[in-house]
């Protein structure tokens, strides 16, 4: 289970910026999750609620996550699609020279937060 992981790091981060920031309290973080990420949003959700209560500043932190596509582009006939719906193989040629150019990522897209 590696949201755990995810969690910890993301808390971290989010105390470093706190501590930088002078940021008292977080309101709410946004997370961009990629379709094809391997996160498990109800366990990563579950993760977050248990780790938040041990940082202050995010102890009544809300979390929103909002889906990233996956997306494939295909060398062969220079078209892009649907990942999770396709797979490897493009639609359209029918080509396997592929590669996912978005939908595995996990990036904070915004911070909600109160100053001193």
């Amino acid at each position: 289970m590696h949201e755990m992981g995810i969690v910890l790091h993301l808390a971290k981060t989010l105390d470093e910026t706190a501590r930088e920031e002078h940021i008292i309290k977080i309101g709410s973080v946004t997370l961009e999750v990629g379709e094809v990420s391997g996160i498990m949003t109800d366990l990563f959700t579950d993760c977050w609620d248990y780790f938040k209560k041990r940082h202050p500043v995010l102890e009544e932190s809300i979390l929103k996550l909002e889906t990233i596509p996956a997306v494939t582009y295909c060398a062969g006939c220079s078209g892009t699609y649907e990942t999770v719906k396709y797979g490897k193989e493009c639609p359209y040629c029918h080509s396997t020279e592929t590669w996912l150019i978005q939908g595995d990522q996990c990036i904070i897209k915004e911070i909600e937060a109160e100053t001193e």
